[in-house]
């Protein structure tokens, strides 16, 4: 029997307990999770992606059935050179679902081997995105509730030694 693998891709700067809600929650749905850090040259990140896929490596370390990769491609494409019929996309608020909606039909249209799956964190991780962490820490906030301890460290060294 065929593996029902899925991939979620992003470009985890940094990675939150949010995506890591996201995480869990696929594995009740998928037998298989590959969380896929994005290269986007257009994209400003405060890590590299080398140090991205040590914290998400580090972060879901010890979940069964997850593993991490990095991709500079189409998003449809990698999927089905993973042989992933599912893409795994989060959605905390209703601003979110404009913009991933049409992700989700353009990646249909790029490719209808690969469907696009939308789900929700938790309540208690629903508001956090990367970019609020990275806005708090540069106002010196303790942001140890939205991310690993050892993110949290890396974020404070990189803003502040």
């Amino acid at each position: 029997m065929e593996k029902r693998r899925a991939i979620y891709p992003g470009s985890f700067d940094p990675v939150t307990y949010g995506h890591l809600d996201l995480v869990k929650r696929a594995l009740s749905l998928f037998d298989e999770v590959l969380i896929v850090v994005a290269v986007n040259a257009e994209k400003q990140t405060m890590f590299t992606v080398e140090e991205r896929l040590d914290f998400m490596r580090r972060a879901v370390k010890g979940l069964r059935g997850v593993k991490v990769d990095s991709m500079n491609n189409l998003t449809v494409e990698y999927a089905v050179s993973k042989k992933a019929r599912t893409i795994i996309r989060g959605l905390r608020a209703t601003s979110d679902f404009d913009y991933e909606f049409q992700m989700a039909l353009t990646n249909r249209r790029l490719s209808m081997k690969v469907d696009t799956v939308f789900l929700m964190p938790s309540e208690s991780h629903f508001y956090v995105s990367s970019r609020l962490i990275k806005e708090i820490a540069t106002l010196k906030g303790d942001i140890s509730y939205f991310v690993p301890k050892f993110v949290a460290k890396k974020i404070h060294e990189r803003l502040y030694l």
